[in-house]
């Protein structure tokens, strides 16, 4: 006869079960396609990108897309699409780092103020809704102002603002999950309280924190470059996209093609992980998925 407490164990729910074929879905499929592609040309950015991204030719300034600048050029003669490719290394660098950094954090406080409750969970809250009450953009400008202008103090700043959500969604997810039978059956053979949350708390927080993240990717993207346009990120010459834009605000009326390109740029990767986001949340939970 089995005992029913190892049952209990046995029967945990498990996170990131597979609810469903996450490629069935054509727009999931030319997400995870565009963003293969945004990653293959950073890896192989000094591969196949055409010319050197900080080199000047002040001969070819401002000239329009051709045969020999498939983009363009910008003020200084730098090809567009070697800076684009260069960027995009750059750009994906931030995102991993931001919800890296701020996953771990924010997940770690998450476990530990859902899983003690009482005073320690007041307290931890109470801190993360100290970063929760601002506008993320704003705070992070504040932070990037008070370090100083550098693209390590924008990852600094965008990843500040980012771990109290990862925070509040671990902590509200185990709320509902530290009463359940294997957890309790957990405790009744002695398992330790890090163990217990490890084990077999964290595995069931896995599914939303890889959506949360997905959507964070794209966010961290964004937010770095309005860091850099507003001169609080990246600095020139630095091939990043939203140095690009501010670069070439004044051009855009008469060669657009210096903010045009990097913005889609943005606008595709952002795009693309946000298509992912949505794809991993009906992957993982079927109640989630849009109508129609």
């Amino acid at each position: 006869m089995v005992d029913p407490t190892v049952a209990a164990l046995r029967m945990r729910p498990t996170g990131v079960a597979r609810r469903g074929p996450l490629l069935a879905n054509p727009l999931n499929l030319f997400a995870i396609v565009l963003i293969a592609l945004f990653a293959l040309g950073a890896v192989l950015a000094a591969i196949i990108a055409p010319y050197d991204p900080i080199v000047q030719a002040l001969g070819s300034r401002l000239d329009p897309p051709s045969a020999a600048h498939w983009l363009g050029t910008d003020q200084l003669g730098r090809d567009i699409a070697s800076r684009l490719l260069y960027g995009a290394r750059i750009s994906l660098f931030i995102g991993l780092v931001v919800v890296a950094t701020a996953g771990l954090v924010g997940t770690a406080v998450g476990l530990v103020a859902g899983y003690a409750g009482g005073l320690v969970d007041e307290a931890l809250m109470r801190f993360t809704e100290i970063f929760l009450a601002f506008p993320p953009l704003i705070l992070a400008m504040a932070i990037a102002g008070a370090l100083g202008p550098s693209l390590t103090n924008a990852i600094i700043a965008i990843a500040a603002v980012t771990w109290a959500v990862y925070a509040r969604l671990v902590r509200g997810q185990l709320l509902s999950l530290r009463r359940r039978e294997y957890v309790e059956a957990a405790r009744s053979i002695g398992a330790s309280g890090p163990r217990i949350l490890l084990r077999h708390l964290l595995p069931n927080v896995l599914a939303p924190l890889l959506v949360q993240a997905s959507f964070d990717m794209g966010a961290a993207i964004v937010a770095a470059a309005g860091l850099s346009f507003i001169g609080f990120g990246a600095q020139p010459p630095t091939p990043e996209w939203g140095v690009m834009i501010s670069e070439g605000r004044n051009f855009i009326s008469t060669q657009p093609w210096l903010s045009l390109f990097p913005g889609l740029a943005i606008l595709l990767a952002v795009g693309a992980f946000n298509l992912l986001g949505d794809g991993l949340r009906d992957l993982f939970d079927p109640r989630l998925r849009r109508v129609g």
